[in-house]
């Protein structure tokens, strides 16, 4: 039984970083498809690219840094506390790209884990150890912090933007700007493979060798596994919610674009490699698609949807863990199961 439970967690797993790189796709092809900087087609082969990239890279994250991860219990317990917080993460995120609503898949991971956790505790299972450490570190600090750093820095440096370019033709800095949203879009699609890449692989190690295992020696599979993973969900794209960043959110232009992806990049390569916070990808872009269209008249901003976004990010982790919780007791017997 614990052979088949862990094959159906890595399935789930392999499920999971889909659907990350599936609904997260939007927040580096978005700006450019919306500016016509890269074609759809072009942009997300572009993106798949570099998350494969940034999640090879993610492994020597795992190696040289570490991450700050749960020790979920050994045998069937830990495969069947995975196994109800991957699903309730999965469920809330095909709800969420149904809506169009981009939103953290790690805020959906980490709210599942903990309703799995208290639900399976609350029958006398024994409880994973760093819940509090990485609920503050991969849902507090980033739901907090980056969207306000984002919008902030986007903010104040559109006008600055505009001010370099005051005597430039608009049809020259346009297609200066479009060229740079390339490599915005490209930095963007390395940073969410840093980001979420060394999860996913996290993930695979944990579910193939349990909470024992070590980052010392990263997998050769976990790594190839999770880039597969995470580039076919990009090379899929989830355009729905391609289509509320694009179109319903903000009105854009190409120099708007360009601080946008300028702030999402430095943020997300800067906080991975320098600082090693967890940041949400969806968060950031978001809120720096927000701040420099902030500058624009009160029209250019669909306030009731920002309104929408911001209650759906705040229900995810609370959702998941109802789902986590619920589905936790549901899987406990195959705990017990030999």
């Amino acid at each position: 039984m614990t052979a088949a439970l862990t094959g159906a967690v890595i399935l789930l797993v392999c499920v999971f970083g889909f659907l990350n790189g599936f609904r997260d796709a939007s927040a580096a092809v978005a700006l450019t498809v919306r500016t016509r900087a890269l074609t759809p087609s072009i942009a997300v082969v572009l993106t798949a690219g570099f998350n494969v990239l940034g999640t090879l890279t993610s492994a020597w994250l795992l190696k040289n840094i570490g991450m700050v991860f749960v020790a979920v219990p050994s045998g069937n317990d830990g495969l069947v506390l995975l196994g109800a917080t991957l699903i309730a993460a999965i469920l809330w995120g095909v709800y969420g790209w149904w809506r169009g609503y981009p939103a953290s898949s790690t805020h959906a991971l980490v709210g599942g884990l903990i309703g799995a956790s208290l639900g399976l505790t609350l029958i006398g299972d024994r409880a994973p150890s760093g819940l509090d450490q990485v609920f503050w570190l991969s849902v507090g600090l980033p739901l907090i912090v980056s969207p306000l750093l984002a919008f902030g820095a986007a903010f104040f440096l559109t006008p600055l933007v505009t001010w370099i370019l005051r005597y430039s033709q608009p049809s020259q800095a346009h297609a200066g700007l479009r060229a740079a949203q390339s490599v915005g879009a490209s930095i963007v699609a390395f940073g969410h493979g840093l980001q979420d890449g060394q999860r996913i692989v996290a993930l695979f190690i944990v579910a193939a060798l349990g909470s024992g295992a070590g980052f010392d020696e990263v997998p050769m599979w976990a790594m190839v596994a999770a880039a597969i993973a995470l580039g076919g969900g990009t090379l899929a794209g989830g355009w729905r919610i391609t289509y509320t960043l694009s179109h319903r959110l903000v009105r854009m232009d190409p120099l708007r674009a360009f601080v946008s992806q300028f702030v999402t990049s430095a943020m997300l390569v800067f906080g991975s490699l320098g600082l090693h916070w967890p940041l949400s990808t969806t968060h950031t872009v978001v809120a720096s698609v927000l701040g420099a269209g902030a500058n624009q008249d009160v029209g250019s901003v669909n306030v009731p949807l920002v309104v929408r976004l911001i209650r759906f990010w705040l229900l995810t982790p609370l959702t998941t863990a109802v789902l986590g919780f619920v589905l936790g007791l549901a899987f406990e017997p195959l705990g017990d199961i030999g």
